[in-house]
């Protein structure tokens, strides 16, 4: 087990990366789906059954780590700067503009993108900053429960997004090998119910495919719904279970691009779409491949970032974006080239 994860907010908390890297996987796998304007899977077919599964474990579930993880960095992110004696509340809103900038270019791309959304509820969220962490956390799961039972999709990053700030408000992935009987204890309770979510939603996952999905999911609100209620609690569960992996030497080993991909979150998100797009429109793809098809088209996505994410990083501190990134937020040109290896600290 490894004990070499740093203590406070001074050096990069290595699980949060691998968990990013983790999210953007997720992510991609739903975002191809509108990005490549795919139909619906006929009934009976491979292609309607990887729907499902992609509604059942997939859709939702990502987004909502990466929501939560936004969150996190928000709180570690300010706390760090003032550590610093800078006024971290004030690169804090150089970041979420830079942040909404980089959204609006990727918008014309993508409409269901994420940065823009981000960056107005992170400036929403900014007096919960010096909240209470309890009320934080009480606020958010208030919200989080209310928004779901009525299925309010797009509110849900508030919540979402104010529990992550709690979470950094309470130092959870800080000392975690420490953590471990509690980490096992929660993410058995999150499979429990996880489970029991899933196997409730499944009742209602359809298997009449229509031509159109807009048509299919308005003919099965039941199980969408669901879906949103219990998203949440799968997210929970992908989150425990990694970080409680993660405290094995092994799987660190295993894992390691993953944390590579996650340190360059931006960059990789932004190019998915320009993957996918520059894919679609030189390949002909868009509108005549299948959903297994895009699945693999993923897989390729996967090993070409992984890649390169790796390979970057043994020579750079900062991937591309996250470099203009850290040059908007402290008004000065950070260092690129890394002499020293991979890096451990930094934000």
């Amino acid at each position: 087990m490894k004990g070499k994860y740093k203590m406070g907010f001074g050096h990069r908390i290595e699980e949060l990366d691998y968990l990013r890297g983790v999210a953007l996987h997720g992510i991609v796998l739903v975002n191809i789906l509108p990005l490549l304007e795919l139909g619906m899977p006929k009934a009976g077919s491979l292609d309607a059954a990887y729907w499902r599964l992609l509604y059942l474990f997939v859709e939702g579930r990502f987004y909502t780590i990466f929501t939560f993880l936004f969150g996190v960095g928000f709180y570690i992110f300010i706390t760090r700067g003032n550590e610093k004696g800078k006024n971290g509340v004030v690169l804090f809103l150089r970041r979420i503009v830079a942040l909404f900038l980089f959204g609006l270019v990727h918008v014309k791309f993508h409409p269901g993108e994420a940065l823009t959304v981000y960056a107005i509820c992170g400036l929403l969220l900014l007096p919960f900053y010096k909240v209470n962490k309890v009320m934080n956390l009480f606020l958010g799961l208030s919200m989080l429960i209310i928004f779901s039972m009525f299925s309010f999709k797009l509110f849900l990053v508030i919540p979402i997004m104010l529990l992550g700030i709690s979470a950094g408000q309470f130092r959870l992935f800080e000392k975690l090998s420490e953590k471990k009987k509690g980490i096992a204890i929660f993410t058995g309770i999150m499979f429990v119910l996880s489970i029991a979510g899933l196997l409730y939603q499944y009742q209602y996952a359809p298997f009449i495919i229509e031509e159109r999905l807009e048509m299919e999911i308005r003919s099965s609100q039941e199980f969408v719904r669901i879906g949103i209620i219990i998203g949440p609690i799968v997210s929970a569960f992908y989150v425990g279970l990694l970080v409680l992996l993660l405290q094995y030497r092994f799987i660190q080993k295993l894992l390691s691009p993953l944390k590579s991909y996650g340190r360059m979150a931006l960059t990789n998100y932004m190019m998915q779409t320009v993957i996918i797009l520059v894919a679609g429109n030189g390949f002909h793809l868009i509108g005549n491949i299948s959903l297994i098809h895009s699945f693999f088209i993923c897989l390729m996505i996967y090993v070409i970032q992984l890649s390169f994410s790796v390979i970057w990083l043994r020579y750079f501190y900062y991937g591309p974006l996250e470099w203009t990134w850290r040059a908007i937020t402290y008004l000065q040109i950070p260092p690129l080239l890394n002499q020293m290896g991979d890096r451990l600290s930094g934000d």
